[in-house]
């Protein structure tokens, strides 16, 4: 410790220091006392997610449904990610608090501000690595985690069904919205047509009912028992079928029976059918990919949800610097010891704050209230202001 402590003689406070060839020893020391608190937070709380969150059911599902003990040990190990990204924000915070309280409880942040260092600069290398993390967890939630909650679900589906679900089986909707002529000759923004399916095996589509509005003049509604895609000719041939031509009046002006017929309609209704819209097995390219198919033409409250969990995966990971300043400055505040279970419970009670916060703020979007990206980061910048302001309190 003693070169740590002459390190802010030899090199002097320089917020620029990062930049350098060089680490400063009280950045490599302080740093190298975070990591391994942060290892084992992370190992105990992805533990402790999995045991709640997958174990118990699992368990279950082997008794009662007689799942093979190596299939559940599989869908343990692919849910194990999710757990862990969880965990990278809330290791953060618990490890910094308890690294920061026990370099204070050593009189070491003593030595160090008694050689000049600020309050600012001593949280500066758990800043960095807190931004480092931060990257770690995003390249984790797009690359990883969708990937594994995908085999997940695709593994314990096979194993208790003997099938592998790709594709949504029932109430397939889509709506088209285009551009309708109106009886002065101009044009507006409206619903053109509804795309229903009952059911959808994979291949074929059952049970369907179609409402176009695109003509002015007369509605038309076809009904048919199925109904392929053809990636040929890029239609839709319907079986067995009735075509309703409905005038203005609400009188049929014609209705044709057919066997097979080939109707020129978009192919999304198929994508819908063959994605899978669980956030929690989506990247962010995946939900743009079918927010854009879909975009406002499916079930809106599915759209909704979407664009939300859009904003958060972008949101979550930068949860980590925030709880990083959070949990450093609680642990610098005081060298009594009387007052570190306080720190600690202060510290657990933001990470409740946080993830209460989230779910009021997903309500308020829900209900209109709050626009996306205002849900997605209100958490971040509440507990963040929070964090500065308790800093440069005690920086005074």
């Amino acid at each position: 410790m003693t070169s740590s402590y002459s390190s802010p003689t030899k090199h002097p406070v320089n917020p620029f220091g990062w930049l350098g060839l060089g680490v400063p020893i009280m950045d490599r020391y302080i740093i190298g006392e975070l990591i391994p608190p942060f290892l084992f937070c992370v190992g105990a709380f992805s533990s402790i997610g999995v045991a709640i969150g997958v174990l118990f059911d699992l368990s279950r599902k082997i008794a009662d449904a007689g799942l093979p003990p190596t299939i559940a040990l599989q869908v343990l190990l692919l849910k194990l990610p999710y757990f862990i990204s969880f965990s990278f924000p809330i290791s953060l915070l618990i490890a910094f608090l308890f690294v920061y309280d026990q370099l204070s409880g050593n009189s070491e942040l003593i030595a160090l501000r008694s050689c000049g260092v600020s309050v600012w600069r001593l949280v500066a290398p758990a800043l960095v690595l807190s931004l480092i993390i931060t990257g770690i967890t995003f390249v984790f939630n797009e690359a990883v985690v969708p990937a594994a909650n995908r085999q997940a679900s695709r593994t314990l589906e096979l194993a208790l069904k003997g099938r592998e679900p790709k594709f949504r089986e029932r109430d397939i909707l889509y709506q088209e919205f285009g551009r309708q002529k109106l009886p002065s000759g101009g044009t507006e923004r409206g619903l053109t047509r509804i795309f229903y399916a009952r059911e959808f095996d994979g291949q074929q589509m059952k049970g369907l009912t179609i409402l176009d509005f695109s003509q002015n003049g007369f509605n038309q509604i076809v009904m048919a028992e199925s109904a392929i895609w053809n990636p040929d000719q890029k239609t839709w041939n319907f079986f067995n079928g009735t075509i309703y031509v409905v005038d203005k009046d609400g009188s049929y002006r014609n209705i044709l029976k057919f066997e097979q017929q080939q109707l020129q309609l978009p192919r999304a209704p198929l994508d819908i059918a063959q994605a899978t819209t669980d956030p929690i097995e989506m990247n962010m390219a995946d939900i743009r990919r079918y927010l854009d198919t879909v975009g406002e033409r499916s079930n809106q409250k599915e759209v909704t949800r979407l664009r939300l969990r859009l904003n958060q995966k972008v949101s979550f990971p930068f949860i980590c610097p925030v709880f990083g300043l959070v949990g450093a400055t609680l642990g610098i505040r005081s060298q009594r010891s009387s007052r570190r279970a306080i720190r600690f419970l202060v510290g657990l009670l933001v990470i409740l704050f946080y993830f209460l916060f989230t779910q009021i703020c997903d309500t308020l979007y829900l209900l209109g209230v709050l626009s996306s990206p205002i849900a997605a980061w209100l958490p971040n910048v509440t507990i963040l202001a929070a964090g500065v302001a308790l800093l440069i309190r005690h920086n005074r």
